[in-house]
């Protein structure tokens, strides 16, 4: 986090929630109660596939997901996307021009004419270059990425630690489970009756989040070993935990962390969701996804100040359209109306312009003590 202070709020969503909570922000909007990221910024969205290989621009990253107010998702994006045009040194007049454009393409997604179809025309061309590149990738470039070989083991040292024989033998055993085995052979290039191995397992370290929970890398052989047309397949399996984000209490969401994670999933981000499944392991609630070539981070830490107004517009609009799917035509209408209530045609409203502003000053000087915490550790 230490890299630049877009990373710092990228991965300080505590922070976030510290100051939505002690903030006495005024204005607000309360929006419908329906499934939001939680963790809304720029890196947690980006290319999935799904099952049948097709690919889009989705959430990525549901840990925090809850029912809750989507007006949190909103000021969530417009801090990353602010804090991304401050890394680009791009003036404040661009950064209010963001925002006002990253509220013009969330309404969009809600208009009831809003064609899928002209969305897709209006990516930046920063974003259609990462679609390329997740179109092009195969299990090498997987394997390359995620285990650094392509060898059918995973390779321990700083990112990968040894498991115990126990923690082996309850993952061997999670997928042995049916519908763990169905997960497996989910991809439409795979037999529904295919056999499922265990080739490989360890602890995956991604950050300090890491620590302390359970995290791990699984590679798995789908199809008979002995033909050719065996798949490798790597899982990742992680620990669910209490989320930070608030939620409504009513409808109410699954206790189960992992169960509440995959719901969240499943209405937010239909590609990525779909390909989840929640279980326990150790004791513990863990969610499971098989991790695809096509799975990308959108990385948007340098932007000119052209493509920091496409960037803005288009992921609102997927945000949008996650949130929009799952309202019927008379909330979509009822939260437009709010949205759009004491707003002028050439502005981002007053709440979201405040909240970024303060997270912003709450940010730098968090950002600051961070790196001076780093610095005294790492001399």
């Amino acid at each position: 986090m230490a890299r630049s202070p877009h990373a710092y709020v990228r991965g300080n969503t505590l922070k976030f929630y510290e100051w939505l909570e002690a903030s006495k922000t005024t204005g607000l909007p309360h929006g419908p109660p329906v499934w939001i990221c939680g963790d809304c910024h720029s890196g947690n969205l980006g290319p999935v596939a799904d099952s049948n290989g097709r690919i889009e621009i989705q959430i990525r990253d549901l840990d925090q997901t809850v029912i809750g107010n989507p007006a949190h998702d909103l000021i969530r994006l417009g801090l990353s996307l602010a804090s991304a045009a401050r890394g680009s040194d791009l003036p404040g007049v661009p950064t209010a021009k963001m925002l006002e454009q990253m509220m013009d393409g969330y309404e969009q997604a809600f208009d009831p004419e809003f064609d899928e179809k002209d969305g897709k025309k209006d990516r930046p061309e920063s974003v259609h270059g990462v679609l390329n590149l997740a179109a092009n990738r195969t299990w090498k470039h997987l394997a390359t990425q995620r285990i650094e070989d392509t060898r059918p083991t995973i390779p321990l040292g700083k990112r990968f630690w040894p498991i115990s024989k126990d923690e082996k033998r309850e993952i061997k055993g999670l997928f042995q489970s049916e519908e763990l085995r169905h997960l497996a052979t989910l991809l439409r290039s795979r037999d529904d009756d295919a056999s499922v191995e265990l080739l490989d397992a360890a602890y995956w370290v991604k950050g300090c989040s890491s620590l302390g929970r359970l995290r791990f890398a699984v590679l798995l052989a789908v199809g008979d070993k002995s033909a050719k047309d065996t798949d490798l397949c790597l899982m990742e399996i992680k620990e669910a935990v209490q989320a930070a984000a608030p939620r409504y209490p009513k409808p109410r969401a699954p206790r189960d962390n992992a169960k509440r994670v995959v719901e969240g999933a499943r209405h937010l981000a239909p590609f990525i969701g779909q390909r989840m499944r929640a279980a326990r392991l150790l004791d513990r609630a863990i969610f499971v996804r098989e991790l695809l070539p096509q799975d990308l981070k959108l990385e948007i830490d340098q932007l000119t100040r052209d493509q920091a107004m496409k960037v803005a517009r288009f992921l609102a609009t997927v945000v949008g359209r996650a949130h929009a799917r799952q309202m019927d035509a008379s909330t979509r209408k009822a939260w437009q109306d709010e949205l759009s209530r004491n707003r002028s045609k050439t502005d981002a409203p007053s709440w979201l312009w405040s909240s970024v502003v303060d997270l912003l000053i709450s940010h730098e000087g968090g950002y600051l003590d961070h790196c001076r915490k780093y610095a005294m550790e790492n001399p």
